[in-house]
């Protein structure tokens, strides 16, 4: 009997650890996947992130924006990569071995790859530590609260509509 309190006890402390500061209980949580882009960390919600593939050569678009640095096939699909460094008013800055094109999905504008300076973790954490923004004209939908620091949320839709000045 001892040994199935001892097993709910571990199982309660690893509940308890993979539950996070930032959750209270009941708290609704949301998984990220936190990336570098220069010196700042932006994020996306793990359900618009199809996979994560090294950088790689890219063919280029004739008369595309300067922040679309072309296509990839991948698996056959033909995908388009925008340098999201490039796409949120930063300077270029040539890859590093740390580069991913981190393959997204959007609602509206289907699917394309991101060009990220390097991808740091998947961050879990409660919907109150959310700090949405509404309207603007931003790439950034929000912050998210990371100790004393902010992780900025990037807006998808915005990010992978051409048309849109940075």
């Amino acid at each position: 009997m001892a040994a199935a309190n001892s097993r709910e006890d571990w199982q309660a402390l690893a509940r308890e650890a993979a539950r996070g500061v930032d959750e209270a209980p009941g708290e609704e949580m949301r998984q990220l996947l936190v990336f570098q882009v220069a010196d700042a960390s932006y994020a996306l919600p793990v359900e618009c992130v199809r996979e994560i593939v090294r950088q790689r050569a890219t063919t280029p678009i004739p008369r595309a924006p300067e922040d679309v640095c072309g296509v990839i096939s991948l698996r056959g699909e033909i995908l388009q990569v925008i340098d999201l460094r490039r796409r949120i008013g930063l300077a270029p800055c040539a890859p590093t071995r740390r580069a991913r094109i981190v393959v997204v999905q959007a609602e509206e504008s289907g699917v394309a790859g991101l060009l990220v300076d390097g991808v740091r973790e998947v961050l879990r954490t409660g919907q109150s530590s959310l700090q949405l923004q509404g309207g603007g004209d931003g790439m950034v939908a929000g912050l998210v609260r990371r100790g004393d620091a902010f992780v900025s949320l990037i807006d998808l839709e915005r990010v992978l509509d051409l048309h849109v000045d940075a």
